[in-house]
């Protein structure tokens, strides 16, 4: 029997179900909901067949480890080795984050992830008077190399990877790393790891930006040109959709977005003068992990097909490494609830499931009550027992993408490549990322998907257990972590401390040095490698490019 007749078959028998059979009973099926969609409003079909799939298997799947890397990027995915359990904390002092680190690389955490607080983000000092009741609150306050010292002690940077999420100062931070690996004794071939490091996502939906678009992809690019003939094993940008979708977008905006911020980075370096297939071997990427499992692992699956086409039909990339998305992935921080927070350790394993069934390199599991504060050492160790219970017991790593095959996921894989390729060519339309943040085109569509998503809330179209059904009446938590306000006043000391016994005629030369390569054309980042070990501080540094580079203004969006 021909393909064609094959599907004519299974058309007319879909047919023949839906109207007799299904027909009889789906007015009982759907009491509870006139319309079932995904958690990006995607209408959900009542059954899917091969009539769903538009992919051809040899096209569109083929093989793990092979062009267009849809079913994984390695051969062998968690039969060769697991994802990396790589828990993103910190929290007050650095000596407070480093007990953390070590407590969670001893109970099995394979990589450090670290969390910076406000003032370090948009880089001001601990001291300055806009950093005040904020020092040590969402992460852990760095200041100098000093602090950086104290964070790494006793932590081998040979051996163990590290992602900072830092975007704005992401290059001063990245110096301090390499500063501390210096002072450990480690090569620079020897450290690995990743720095955020992308700021056009800052722009759209996180707002943890300082410089202005221009000078910003400038410290961007001088991180990529430095880093590939310095630190070969360092990823030089993690291109984030996390924070888009937590600012409301749905799952293929979340792509479409992110590979469009992508697609700008790699223009970026090309007019730099970098190389295809040398440096995008470096670029990573940051994916949230939502609550709709079977549309989530789609997703995932769904960008890395469409980013190797992408890098190889319009970069043209030809080393296959520079056409895989490889990325990290974080659970859903959004759909965490102050209600019954225990529930949230449900969430948190089905995101977990659907980050692992769609293949990511590495993963953090967020605790229960973080809805409500910092999480306590207790419920962080429960979020890193997910990770290792799916690994080691639930059988999804036993084969390769095991949902390969279902015409659901498959049909779902195929829409949102096809919705968020439709969303990239609408922006290079606009003539490219910059413009469409510029223009608010990409703020306006995550805002409408976020208003439409509350709306079904408090409709209650859209059920959130706990909060707008089966709530129940609860005590207070009282086992919080809360960081005390004297951690402020003890960061302070030990900055003026630092300052006062460091090298002044050092601070002010290189800080001079740095700001003259600012106002020229120098690759900065070894200007700031000398600024950093002179034990500048991260408010000394980030003042001297504002002097250059000046401060982002916020367009408002009408």
């Amino acid at each position: 029997m021909s393909h064609k007749k094959k599907e004519n078959t299974v058309t007319e028998k879909y047919n023949q179900w839906k109207n007799d059979i299904y027909k009889k009973f789906k007015d009982a099926a759907s009491e509870s909901k006139s319309e079932f969609t995904t958690a990006s409003f995607t209408t959900v079909k009542e059954l899917y067949t091969p009539d769903d799939i538009i992919s051809d298997y040899n096209e569109s799947l083929g093989f793990p480890g092979e062009f267009p890397f849809t079913r994984g990027i390695q051969p062998t995915m968690y039969r060769g080795k697991y994802w990396t359990m790589r828990q993103y904390a910190g929290f007050g002092n650095a000596r407070e984050s480093n007990n953390r680190f070590r407590y969670l690389l001893a109970q099995g955490q394979m990589g450090l992830s670290v969390a910076f607080d406000l003032p370090t983000q948009i880089g001001y000092d601990s001291d300055d008077p806009i950093a005040y009741g904020e020092v040590g609150k969402v992460g852990v306050a760095i200041d100098t190399l000093a602090d950086m010292e104290i964070l790494f002690d006793k932590i081998p940077l040979d051996r163990v990877s590290t992602s900072m999420t830092i975007n704005a100062p992401a290059s001063i931070l990245l110096a301090m790393y390499i500063a501390v690996a210096e002072k450990q004794g480690v090569s620079h071939d020897k450290i690995s790891g990743t720095i955020q490091n992308d700021i056009l996502k800052e722009y759209i939906a996180r707002g943890t930006y300082i410089f202005p678009p221009k000078p910003s992809l400038r410290l961007i690019t001088d991180t990529f040109k430095f880093c590939e003939k310095e630190i070969p094993r360092w990823n030089t940008i993690s291109v984030s959709g996390y924070h888009i979708r937590e600012a409301g977008s749905t799952a293929a905006q979340e792509v479409g977005f992110t590979l469009a911020n992508g697609i700008a980075y790699v223009e970026a370096a090309l007019n730099a003068g970098l190389k295809i297939d040398s440096f995008a071997q470096r670029v990573s990427f940051f994916f949230n992990s939502h609550n709709d499992l079977l549309e989530e692992a789609a997703k995932f699956r769904a960008a890395r097909r469409l980013w190797a086409r992408i890098m190889k039909e319009r970069f043209k990339a030809t080393n296959p490494r520079a056409m895989m998305l490889r990325f990290h992935t974080q659970t859903a921080g959004s759909t965490l609830t102050a209600q019954q927070i225990d529930n949230n350790i449900v969430r948190v394993t089905i995101q977990t499931l659907a980050a692992v069934l769609g293949g990511t390199q590495s993963l953090h599991t967020n605790s229960r009550d973080e809805a409500l504060a910092l999480p306590t050492e207790e419920s962080v160790m429960i979020a890193l027992r997910t990770q290792q219970i799916v690994a080691e017991e639930s059988g999804v790593t036993n084969t390769i993408d095991p949902l390969a095959g279902s015409y659901y996921v498959e049909s779902m894989t195929d829409l949102i490549e096809k919705e968020a390729e439709e969303y990239i060519s609408r922006i290079d339309k606009m003539g490219g990322m910059a413009s469409a943040i510029e223009s608010g085109f990409v703020q306006n569509e995550i805002q409408k998907s976020a208003y439409k998503f509350e709306l079904e809330l408090e409709e209650k179209k859209r059920i959130i257990v706990g909060v707008n059904k089966y709530r129940i009446d609860e005590p207070g938590q009282d086992d919080l972590l809360k960081i005390d306000m004297k951690v402020q006043d003890e960061q302070i000391a030990f900055l003026r401390k630092i300052k006062a016994e460091r090298n002044e005629k050092s601070v002010l030369n290189s800080l001079s040095e740095l700001k003259k390569a600012a106002e020229g054309n120098d690759n900065l980042i070894p200007f700031i490698i000398e600024a950093v070990k002179s034990y500048s501080s991260i408010g000394e540094i980030c003042n001297t490019l504002r002097e250059v580079f000046g401060e982002y203004k916020e367009h408002v969006i009408v």
